[in-house]
């Protein structure tokens, strides 16, 4: 039996799409929007961190919410660089990617991949996107923990300082003046 071999293919992976991004500014400190072909993020980062990395300078970290990307590397490789990947549950907004470059930080809001084109579409040009800024988040993640101090410390809640040095001559003197 005679095999034949087509060279004509190659058993090369196929170049990488371009990232779908929109680099518009929208409502709540949003500085883009990105819509992913998938939730693979070793398959979709490099892409979009060197399509980042030619506007906003080269991208040195990302930030994720672990909610909807089942496997979160440590880090990429772009442009034979490694940008580093982390996540945190408390901190960021899972609907977003926190991106770091030498120009500063920047938040991309994720599109999920499942959603429709027109919708899509009319997303990436900011159209209905109702989020509450970076400050307002924060703001509720530290009502959220001082809430859950002062639950789990019987009420008492954390010191909002460390205690200061007692000048014990200043507690003498208060003493003394308390007394008849």
């Amino acid at each position: 039996m005679a095999v034949t071999i087509d060279r004509t293919t190659s058993s090369r992976r196929a170049p990488p799409q371009p990232a779908r991004l929109s680099l518009t500014p929208a409502p709540g400190g949003l500085d883009g929007m990105w819509w992913p072909r998938s939730r693979a993020l070793t398959r979709e980062l490099p892409t979009l961190t060197a399509a980042l990395g030619e506007h906003w300078g080269r991208i040195t970290g990302v930030t994720v919410h672990p909610a909807y990307w089942p496997v979160i590397p440590h880090w990429v490789s772009v442009a034979g660089r490694t940008v580093q990947v982390g996540w945190s549950t408390e901190e960021q907004d899972p609907h977003r990617l926190t991106f770091f470059s030498t120009d500063g930080r920047r938040d991309v809001l994720v599109i999920p991949p499942e959603t429709g084109a027109d919708a899509a579409a009319q997303l990436m040009a900011g159209d209905g996107i109702e989020v509450p800024p970076r400050e307002e988040a924060a703001e509720g993640i530290a009502a959220r923990s001082r809430e859950e101090a002062w639950e789990t410390d019987g009420g008492a809640g954390r010191p909002s300082s460390l205690p200061r040095p007692v000048d014990r001559a200043a507690a003498r003197r208060s003493a003394e003046v308390r007394e008849p």
